[in-house]
């Protein structure tokens, strides 16, 4: 299929909301379900999962005697885990606004056939988009910065700020790494191994293998969501000249990845299970993930392939859930 010359041109937009034009085809307002849409709530699971894992491997490693209440309860563990609980929210749905403004402006979205994007489907302007998205942004960064207070570890705000600018530029800026296939990295660093870690030092100032272990869950988990989204997109993305890695490897090999992405996972998990018996519980979440592999990798219609994010970030929420309260409820 030829590529159109707006395809050819809009990916070389600047992010700058001062050149960017509201589009012309508004038909209608954004609503609040609009609003809540491009929150896209389905993928705040990324941001749940890692706090919920860093706090519980904090708890185990932590040589606090005692029950979980107990240890939540000591030195501002409770309050440090719900600022960072808020951190990789906020962050979550700055992330998420940022896409929609930049992928809109730069006429990315023309040929999506997924749900309307505020920016892109002309129902909010560029400039409101962006303004919501920088909100969160703010909102992150006041919670982290609550936290460096709280437990005085001032280098963590570079690694904040660091946190911000890379969800900025995932799609925003002159050279998005989101649009060169680079995507699956930022989220395994920043929702896996920064928010796991990152969780578990703030409360206990150490890292340790078992944080490891659920950092590298908490990473392939977010980036098997992040795949099956681009591959629902990849003609589409193609067309916009918006190089995923999906886009990079292809339709087959990137359904093949997913399934690596989704299933590995399971396989950290195998270093709880030696240790703490009770946490293999967590392999029941397979009731979900593995439909959401066979969906993923054998389905050709975007519909399904929606429902297959939708099983995967659900799989991950349980594997967290499930594993945090297994680790929680050790004697």
């Amino acid at each position: 299929m030829a590529r159109s010359k707006n395809a050819t041109h809009r990916p070389g937009r600047s992010g700058n909301p001062a050149k960017a034009a509201a589009p012309t085809n508004t038909r209608r307002r954004a609503t609040a379900r609009d609003w809540i849409g491009g929150a896209r709530l389905r993928t705040l699971t990324l941001g749940v999962v890692p706090v919920v894992l860093g706090t519980a491997v904090g708890f185990v490693d932590s040589g606090i005697s005692g029950d979980f209440g107990a240890y939540l309860a000591q030195d501002g563990h409770l309050a440090v885990a719900l600022l960072a609980l808020a951190v990789a929210l906020f962050l979550q749905i700055g992330v998420n606004y940022s896409n929609d403004y930049s992928d809109g402006v730069r006429g990315t979205d023309e040929f999506r056939v997924g749900p309307a994007r505020l920016t892109g489907a002309g129902l909010a302007k560029p400039r409101t988009v962006l303004t919501v998205a920088l909100t969160f942004f703010g909102l992150a960064a006041v919670a982290g910065i609550a936290i460096v207070v709280l437990t005085q570890l001032w280098w963590l705000l570079l690694v904040g700020a660091a946190a911000i600018v890379a969800a900025w530029f995932y799609t925003g800026g002159k050279k998005p790494y989101g649009y060169n296939a680079l995507g699956e990295v930022f989220v395994f660093v920043f929702f896996g191994l920064v928010a796991v870690l990152g969780t578990q030092y703030t409360q206990i100032q150490q890292v340790t293998t078992s944080g490891w272990a659920a950092a590298v869950a908490a990473g392939f988990f977010a980036c098997a969501v992040l795949m099956v989204n681009n591959i629902r997109d990849i003609d589409e993305d193609r067309l916009a000249g918006k190089r995923t890695l999906a886009v990079v490897l292809g339709s087959g090999v990137a359904r093949t990845l997913y399934g690596v992405f989704l299933m590995l996972p399971y396989v950290a998990l195998l270093w709880f299970v030696l240790l703490y018996f009770r946490t293999g519980f967590t392999y029941f979440s397979l009731l979900l993930a593995l439909p959401a592999l066979l969906i993923g990798v054998t389905s050709k219609k975007p519909r399904e392939l929606i429902t297959a994010l939708q099983l995967s970030s659900f799989a991950s929420l349980v594997y967290g859930v499930v594993l945090g309260i297994t680790l929680a409820v050790q004697p």
